[in-house]
């Protein structure tokens, strides 16, 4: 596969850095802002920090560098920005942390956004899975992966829709925010589970049917991070939801909007 130094760019390398300083400075900064001056969970804070450090990771550096030459390296970037980081992206309640900050205007129109159609059809956990699970098929089972890792331009858009699609479903899934057009816990159950199996499906298929341009080998052991590394993730996810579900105050509360 061609290499042409996208990830072991020292410019691009600093562009990340500044960035990922931008992103906890601007998060930091709407905590302080808050007028309302409710207490804030560190933990939350630590999720915004830890997300953007693994973007950071899997964007720009060695291992970015080394997924352009090996599929291994590949799918471990794969599971840090299209699984770990949007996990903590979204468990640092953004979206609150933006309402509580921005002046009454801004929170209103913000408010308006998400209460609309577009909002409300991506964040059915439905489209959300099949956003980001019929992205992956199509990046590895067409030619995509081996032209993604022969024009930056197009390995960019890959890498985008991997953290975007990632944070929409888990968003949908487990989001702390406020959704207005949040699903029943059991739906997402239902919805997280598919996801799981189409999840280890692709890559069981992968261990037996290597991308264009990647060996056997690499696509066993590629596939094996994906299977596992991305098992792990999907245990968190389904340990939040089931706590949440678990905590609900009653049983009839538990077939309401959770």
């Amino acid at each position: 596969m061609a290499e042409h130094g996208h990830g072991g760019d020292g410019g691009l390398v600093l562009v990340v850095v500044l960035l990922g300083l931008l992103a906890v400075g601007s998060y930091l900064a709407a905590l302080r802002r808050s007028r309302r001056r409710r207490p804030w969970a560190r933990h939350r804070v630590a999720c915004w920090v830890g997300g953007i450090a693994l973007l950071g990771v899997g964007s720009a550096g060695p291992l970015a560098a080394a997924a352009h030459r090996s599929f291994v390296a590949h799918a471990v970037a794969h599971v840090l920005v299209g699984m770990a980081a949007p996990l903590l992206l979204v468990g640092a309640a953004p979206v609150t942390v933006a309402l509580r900050a921005l002046p009454v205007q801004a929170a209103r129109l913000l408010s308006r956004v998400l209460r609309s159609r577009p909002a409300r059809l991506v964040s059915e956990p439905a489209v959300a899975a099949a956003l980001n699970l019929g992205g992956l098929w199509l990046l590895y089972l067409t030619p995509l992966y081996a032209y993604a890792q022969a024009q930056p331009a197009v390995h960019l858009a890959v890498h985008l829709h991997l953290v975007a699609a990632g944070c929409l479903l888990t968003a949908a899934l487990v989001s702390p925010d406020p959704i207005p057009h949040r699903r029943r816990f059991g739906h997402r159950a239902v919805v997280l589970v598919a996801a799981v199996a189409g999840h280890a499906i692709l890559a069981k298929y992968l261990y037996a049917h290597p991308p264009d341009g990647v060996t056997a080998a690499a696509a066993e052991t590629g596939a094996m991070v994906m299977y596992y590394a991305g098992d792990a993730v999907e245990v968190v996810l389904m340990v939040v939801l089931c706590r949440r579900w678990f905590a609900l105050p009653s049983p009839a509360a538990a077939v309401g909007p959770g």
